[in-house]
């Protein structure tokens, strides 16, 4: 790595169901030998990656047994590993006014998770229920529901006194439509992201650019390359996810999307982490996208463990990364 970019992983390859999610007591899955599956996935792609992996995202559940996370989060920095948290938002609609409280309580958790360990970055997906089929807002509804969701996150800010804590951005990511049904492009959810700072006279609250769900968003690259460029105008641009549309695959599947926002968030100047991020084609918590998104689910490992499909996708960004830095734009 040549550049200041810190380069990361979120390490969804080893799957949700048997690699992320703890089970009915708390507990987070384990390897035969008793090593956290999440933890052994990134000493493995610490030690066989041809380029220093500098930092990863993890996704964090409410109820989660303490000692396991005391666990993985000491393993993970043992390993050099800037911790990053996603915290997932589950049993309550962010949409629904009624669900607020619910929503409040889950993100709070996440929240303390990252004062507790000292973490600098969260993020969320906390814009709608995951897959509720619900139709998209318009007009007057999705102002409504936009007043909703940054009166919702800034009341997290304030109860949690972010403020004066160790956090200093909170990256909320929109995702594709289908996944979600309103907030599926850059300038819909940036909506929520301005109005969040403007409740909180902050700027803590970023915009994550996902290569992937930008491609599936429906606007085309030179509208996502525009958006990216007012995004970060404003101060507003977050994390970058180089993944791959549709597929979600090995980074090769995903049509120049990848490349593309990745240089024009680079001529921003305001890239600072961008993470490589995979989901396994077979993982039963992402069953229902198999089946409702032609194309989900291949395999596009071409032979290859998981774990080599991701250090094939870090030595792919991070020649990326230098070779924006050998032409002047990083």
């Amino acid at each position: 790595m040549k550049s200041d970019v810190a380069l990361g992983v979120v390490p969804t390859h080893v799957k949700f169901v048997g690699g992320l999610l703890p089970d009915d007591d708390g507990k987070l899955p384990r390897s035969d030998d008793g090593k956290l599956i999440v933890t052994a996935e990134m000493e493995r792609l610490c030690q066989a990656s041809p380029v220093k992996i500098g930092a990863v995202q993890i996704s964090t559940f409410p109820g989660v047994d303490e000692a396991d996370t005391d666990e993985m989060m000491s393993a993970l920095r043992d390993l050099g590993l800037e911790i990053h948290i996603i915290m997932m938002v589950g049993g309550a609609d962010p949409l629904t006014p009624a669900d607020q409280d619910k929503v409040v309580e889950i993100l709070s958790a996440g929240i303390a998770t990252a004062k507790k360990y000292n973490i600098a970055h969260v993020s969320s997906t906390s814009f709608e229920e995951w897959m509720s089929g619900a139709p998209a807002k318009e007009g007057a509804d999705y102002d409504a529901a936009v007043e909703q969701l940054a009166a919702t996150h800034a009341r997290v800010y304030n109860d949690c006194g972010i403020a004066d804590s160790c956090i200093e951005h909170w990256h909320l990511e929109f995702l594709r439509g289908i996944e979600f049904s309103t907030f599926t492009t850059i300038p819909k959810a940036w909506k929520v992201i301005e109005r969040a700072n403007q409740l909180t006279g902050s700027k803590c609250f970023q915009l994550m650019i996902d290569a992937a769900h930008c491609g599936d968003s429906g606007l085309t690259i030179p509208e996502n390359e525009a958006a990216i460029a007012s995004l970060a105008a404003a101060g507003e641009m977050g994390f970058f996810h180089a993944s791959a549309k549709t597929t979600r695959g090995c980074l090769s599947t995903d049509d120049g999307w990848i490349g593309a926002l990745l240089t024009s968030a680079a001529k921003t100047g305001n890239l600072t982490h961008v993470f490589v991020e995979l989901f396994h084609h077979e993982d039963d918590a992402l069953e229902g996208l198999r089946e409702t998104i032609e194309g989900h689910g291949v395999d596009t490992t071409d032979g290859r463990s998981y774990s080599e499909v991701v250090i094939d996708g870090l030595a792919d960004v991070a020649r990326r990364l230098n070779n924006l830095r050998a032409r002047g734009i990083l």
